[in-house]
């Protein structure tokens, strides 16, 4: 029975490890098309309407002149979010450049004020996929407080030392009562990553009183 319930554990575990690679790969190709094709030919477009500005005068260039800020607008979003679906850009930048860059995007979307505060000597992590993952957890938080929070402020509390890193996530949304809500994929996704790297994971929120994660992360080695 207990060799049943141990080979059981070890093929989810199994099962969830190559759902969250095929997912890095689908963002990874993803994060490359946007940057390669999309970003491309907004850089096109922007030169393109650049070239026009210096053929027109008056009303016609007030406007084309809004139009290449709003391609230029475009282009950096485009950039931006190539850089958050991009694992490899991830390892390179670390947990928390990637975190600052991540709270920039949310601010210049002018959907929510991101806030992001960080306490204690930044640590580096020893196992590059830990931040991967770790940056995909607030990822989802992040989508679900634009999605159904109607939150106006979010803020990301950083607590480093030497043996751990505690995150805290709140929003000033509308909250929800977790006993009448059935945990959806995003949820699942965000309980199950934290479960990989072995972390204290808790997720609160309470109706007309905001959403609250809090994460404990102990470093590990690879």
């Amino acid at each position: 029975m207990f060799k049943q319930i141990k080979q059981k554990q070890e093929f989810e575990e199994e099962l969830i490890k190559t759902q969250q690679e095929i997912q890095e790969e689908t963002f990874k190709h993803v994060g490359r098309e946007l940057h390669d094709n999309v970003g491309q030919l907004l850089v096109y477009s922007t030169m393109q309407m650049n070239s026009a500005l210096k053929s027109v005068d008056g009303i016609t260039k007030s406007k084309v002149t809004k139009a290449s800020e709003s391609l230029k607008q475009s282009l950096e979003e485009v950039r931006a979010l190539s850089k958050s679906l991009n694992s490899d850009v991830i390892f390179n930048l670390g947990f928390n450049k990637s975190l600052h860059n991540e709270i920039q995007r949310l601010n210049k979307s002018g959907l929510i004020t991101a806030k992001l505060n960080t306490a204690g000597d930044l640590v580096e992590f020893e196992n590059n996929k830990d931040e991967v993952i770790l940056f995909r957890i607030l990822q989802e938080f992040f989508s679900n407080t634009l999605k159904y929070s109607e939150a106006e402020v979010l803020t990301v509390d950083l607590s480093y030392d030497n043996e751990s890193l505690v995150i805290k996530v709140t929003d000033n949304g509308v909250g929800f009562d977790k006993s009448l809500v059935e945990e959806g994929s995003g949820m699942t996704n965000m309980k199950k990553r934290a479960e990989m790297l072995q972390a204290e994971f808790n997720l609160k929120s309470e109706i007309g009183k905001g959403t609250e994660l809090k994460i404990l992360y102990s470093f590990r080695s690879s």
